[in-house]
Formats: C-alpha cells, sequence, structure tokens
C-alpha cells in the first residue's frame, strides 16, 4: 500500500518562509518586552499585550494566543483606535 500523497499548493514554499521570517520577528519583538504582559479575554476571544522596544521606539505587541496571530503597533497607530466608533 502506497502512502497518502502530500497535499500541496500554488506558493507553498513562501508561505512558509513568511511564517518562519514572522515567528524570528516576532522572538526579536519579546526580547525587547517591557514589564509583564497583559492578557484580557472573555468567552469569545483572549489577546496578550505587551510593550516592546524597537530601533524605531516603543511598540504595543498584540497577540492572540488562540491563532496564533500577532501584530505590533506604533503610537500612531494605537492613537487610530480612539478615532473609530463603535461601528
Amino acid at each position: 500500500m502506497t502512502p497518502p500523497e502530500k497535499l500541496r499548493w500554488d506558493g507553498e514554499d513562501e508561505d512558509a518562509r513568511a511564517a518562519t521570517r514572522a515567528a524570528a520577528e516576532r522572538r526579536e519583538l519579546l526580547d525587547h518586552q517591557h514589564g509583564e504582559a497583559i492578557v484580557i479575554g472573555n468567552e469569545f476571544a483572549e489577546v496578550r499585550v505587551c510593550r516592546v522596544e524597537t530601533r524605531n521606539g516603543s511598540r504595543l505587541l498584540i497577540e492572540a494566543p488562540k491563532s496564533g496571530q500577532w501584530v505590533a503597533l506604533c503610537p500612531l497607530e494605537v492613537e487610530a483606535l480612539t478615532w473609530q466608533n463603535p461601528q
């Protein structure tokens, strides 16, 4: 019996390289974390927030542990969140 064929998609190698780069960038950011992280959540979601220092100043690192997604926002990007209304 032959083993099942592995599924592949166009751009799979590029996706893997991008994921490796993102993981390295996240590790680098966490190496420069200041203070303790804050974890907030409810029955729908959970996020971890911490301040990190970069060569371009402080950033707010926001991570969603369940999905593995993260973003590092500069002060202007964080301020832009306050410009939004609830809708």
